[in-house]
């Protein structure tokens, strides 16, 4: 699989619109409606600059007194920020399709969405949460927005919750976590809902509709049968560089089935506790059914 969607992908896409949970407070020149009245014109409050902003919104005589950037919000129609955050671990390099290529796939169809309705549009690079790619205004920045993402290296380790918690407030929105979730903390059965209890709490704290996108390889959904994998093999981990010698049989692969299994229902569980979607992608699941079907919910149609 590529990493960027063809034109015909995006054209598909121009109809899809993600719904957003909360209501948009950004800048006037998006296509979302706030809920409350006034005139384009009426001055609402302030906010801090973001890269992208129209400087003409910029208040210089704040500024003179602050030292800092701000630039005016209005109140009736207002930008959305759709935050995408792509983990770069090493371990997204996996599988004959590549669950980095379908993260890639992922970010840039929704960011697209974003931009299709003027909505604000944030990519994170989880290693790099310091040095986000801002694109508004529009498809125009499409293009330098795929060039991110096809430049994306993966490898190292990433702390999702930790990437999470260094999100910059930028007013509500949707935040879209894209990961494999292969880190102790998640994987624990002891420490998982904590670790994704406080990761949805602090995005709620944060007035964001968290999604989290599960990307995972279909050989590591579907280990294959015994007769395969059977005998002695050794596991590489591909962020420690560390091995295991293990032998596997059919009971092993059970266990294995069984416990991932299990990983995956207490994510969704604790997700739809708190009201946050959550969706396994498989490499292996069509792109347009992953898309168009499977995350649907994503959507306002």
């Amino acid at each position: 699989m590529t990493r960027i969607p063809d034109a015909a992908f995006f054209d598909r896409l121009s109809r899809l619109r993600l719904a957003m949970g909360n209501k948009a407070s950004m800048n006037l020149t998006g296509n979302r409606k706030s809920t409350q009245k006034g005139s384009s014109t009426e001055f609402s409050d302030f906010r801090e600059y973001m890269p992208g902003d129209d400087i003409r919104r910029i208040d210089w005589n704040v500024y003179g007194r602050l030292d800092r950037l701000y630039v005016k919000q209005y109140m009736e129609e207002k930008e959305a920020v759709v935050s995408i955050l792509i983990d770069t671990s090493a371990s997204m390099e996996y599988g004959a399709r590549k669950k980095s290529a379908l993260a890639c796939f992922l970010a840039a169809a929704f960011a697209y969405m974003g931009l299709n309705h003027m909505d604000r549009v944030l990519l994170y690079d989880m290693q790099q949460m310091q040095q986000p790619f801002a694109a508004g205004g529009g498809k125009r920045a499409l293009p330098r927005l795929t060039d991110w993402l096809e430049q994306r290296s993966f490898d190292g380790k990433v702390d999702v919750g930790e990437a999470v918690r260094q999100l910059p407030m930028k007013g509500p929105g949707v935040t879209m976590v894209i990961s494999d979730f292969l880190q102790e903390s998640f994987v624990d059965a002891e420490q998982e809902q904590e670790t994704v209890g406080k990761l949805l709490r602090f995005l709620a704290y944060r007035r964001q509709r968290p999604a989290l996108l599960h990307v995972l390889a279909g050989e590591e959904l579907s280990v294959g049968s015994s007769e395969e994998l059977a005998g002695t093999r050794n596991l590489i981990d591909m962020e420690e560089k560390s091995a295991l010698r293990l032998t596997l049989d059919a009971a092993s692969i059970r266990a294995y089935e069984q416990a991932l299994q299990e990983f995956l229902a207490r994510m969704q569980q604790e997700c739809a506790r708190q009201g946050a979607f959550y969706a396994v992608c498989s490499t292996k699941t069509d792109i347009y059914q992953l898309i168009f079907q499977e995350l649907r919910r994503l959507y306002d149609i």
